[in-house]
């Protein structure tokens, strides 16, 4: 059975609750993503900063724009162990809107985090394996000429 480990993203860019929320969305543009987890200093994680959260940035007063991550970030974090089966994620994916899922460990330490192109990119790998191995099974099946 395959579990989240085997497909989930291992560098995963983070924040910690006292970033700055402008830090935290400049990051975010950055990195070309539209979420991430936060963070303790011992990596535990405590939340999640998305894109979502941080559009009430063009409603908020002058003391709103100077919070943190904190302030902002939606919690507690939906998250997913990293020895759960890829199934269980596959299917709470599609029916619910997110679009990434920090990965903990059995101590509830970020060890990744997966994403909606990371379960794509896993189902094109797997079309693409089947296809080769099609190829070389009727390549030995073949008659001689």
């Amino acid at each position: 059975m395959l579990n989240v480990k085997d497909v989930m993203t291992k560098d995963v860019v983070s924040v910690k609750k006292d970033t700055p929320i402008y830090e935290a969305m400049e990051l975010m543009r950055k990195n070309d993503i539209t979420g991430m987890p936060v963070i303790e200093d011992d990596m535990t994680l405590v939340g999640v900063i998305t894109e979502k959260d941080v559009l009430r940035l063009f409603y908020a007063d002058e003391d709103e724009k100077n919070k943190t991550v904190d302030f902002f970030m939606t919690r507690p974090a939906v998250s997913y162990r990293e020895n759960e089966s890829l199934r269980s994620v596959c299917d709470f994916m599609m029916i619910n809107y997110f679009r990434r899922v920090p990965v903990i460990s059995k101590k509830g330490k970020l060890v990744g985090i997966i994403s909606r192109p990371d379960i794509i990119d896993y189902i094109l790998e797997q079309r693409r394996q089947r296809a080769e191995v099609r190829s070389e099974t009727s390549l030995l099946i073949s008659p001689a000429t």
